[in-house]
């Protein structure tokens, strides 16, 4: 049930990006507008993940994540209302892209934190990929739902009906049998603080080189890349010219979702890929690559290729750290140490709506995701170097 709740909720939040970026895209025509979508949905994490990392390991994380559901769909439902009454502006966007990256963080490290309480440790890297599989299923299932919803109700009435996609996570998690009254022990009695608990969380952890390392990187791909790419979907699906632009769209955003998709089911079918920090950092090598070559391309076939192998290997990649970051953890850490890799690992995106959406407003989307892939696989082959040489140090 965590694994349908996370799917349909990933797609419900799918299907609203989808057809709001469309909307606006049409509207607006602003790739600094769509660079804000991505600053807005994840600066929140930046600032409050410490805090709803922290929170749910004291609190009930399945009431955190139900608080930031119904944000999830006052956000919709006001954007339908918006897109039937002809009466969005470029503030009311800003407003409600805003409030939807608070829900966010108010559903991504709970949701983290409950993987602890399903699962034991044996079985955590499988969860915690089966649960990156799960908000990849709503990823791919998101644009599909979302074009057909506007082809067959029209933006705004799909995107009110959007709002009810929310519901099944929602009402599972009211008697879910997890959270603090079925945990083994008394809850952590740490403090729960922004930044100076975050660099003291950090302090705590520096001889962990694992844990070090992965956040590291993590917080190197959402500086760079993140996946500000995707709020510019409409962009290059304009540019590549194949054919009618939003079915262009849709191919081109499912691609991505397919792929990881795809390896999410392989590898956990195998068995492959055990979380290794050297494995970790050569995939995210190879993602920075195929990202590049998306950005460069003018062949549609061919941006549908790379897209597809970087959603892969996006999803092993993402899956891997966060995995290795949750077993290393000391347990009377744990949230705090979720709370600061999800600052990194999501708080740091807010940086790639400037290095691809609003760079992308000067030097083309092209160029700007091009330059940003080439950059950051530079940084990631130096912080390969530094773990390496740490690595063999402590030895």
């Amino acid at each position: 049930m965590f694994f349908v709740g996370n799917a349909t909720t990933m797609m419900a939040d799918n299907v609203e990006h989808v057809i709001s970026y469309w909307v606006m895209f049409q509207k607006f025509h602003s790739p600094e507008l769509g660079g804000f979508a991505v600053i807005s949905h994840w600066v929140p994490f930046l600032l409050f993940s410490g805090y709803s990392g922290a929170l749910a390991a004291r609190l009930d994380p399945r009431r955190m994540i139900q608080l930031g559901i119904l944000l999830f769909m006052s956000v919709s439902l006001c954007w339908g209302v918006l897109i039937a009454t002809g009466t969005l502006q470029i503030w009311h966007a800003a407003v409600l892209l805003s409030i939807h990256g608070c829900a966010g963080v108010l559903w991504g490290p709970p949701s983290q934190l409950l993987i602890h309480d399903i699962v034991g440790k044996q079985a955590l890297p499988s969860a915690v990929r089966l649960t990156a599989t799960s908000r990849y299923v709503g990823m791919l299932l998101g644009p599909a739902v979302g074009n057909a919803l506007m082809l067959l109700l029209g933006p705004s009435h799909g995107i009110f009906a959007n709002a009810a996609i929310y519901l099944p996570m929602l009402l599972w998690l009211w008697r879910a049998p997890y959270g603090p009254r079925f945990r083994r022990g008394d809850a952590p009695r740490l403090g729960v603080g922004g930044l100076a608990d975050a660099i003291a969380t950090l302090r705590s952890i520096r001889g962990n080189n694992t844990i070090l390392s992965m956040t590291m990187l993590a917080g190197a791909v959402s500086f760079f890349v993140g996946n500000a790419y995707q709020a510019q979907m409409p962009n290059f699906a304009t540019d590549l010219g194949h054919g009618d632009a939003g079915v262009s769209y849709a191919a081109l955003t499912a691609a991505d979702a397919a792929g990881a998709l795809g390896g999410a089911i392989m590898l956990e079918a195998r068995g492959l890929l055990a979380p290794r920090v050297g494995t970790a950092f050569i995939l995210s090598m190879l993602w920075c690559i195929a990202l590049s070559g998306f950005a460069l391309t003018h062949s549609y076939a061919l941006a549908l290729g790379l897209l597809f192998c970087a959603g892969f290997l996006e999803l092993a990649m993402s899956a891997m750290t966060q995995a290795l970051v949750q077993l290393n953890a000391p347990p009377q850490l744990r949230g705090h140490v979720i709370g600061v890799y999800a600052m990194a690992a999501s708080g740091l995106r807010f940086v790639s709506g400037m290095t691809v959406g609003l760079l992308g407003g000067l030097l083309g989307v092209h160029a700007s995701l091009s330059s940003a892939a080439g950059a950051l696989l530079v940084v990631i082959a130096l912080l390969f170097i530094w773990q390496r040489v740490r690595e063999v140090r402590e030895v």
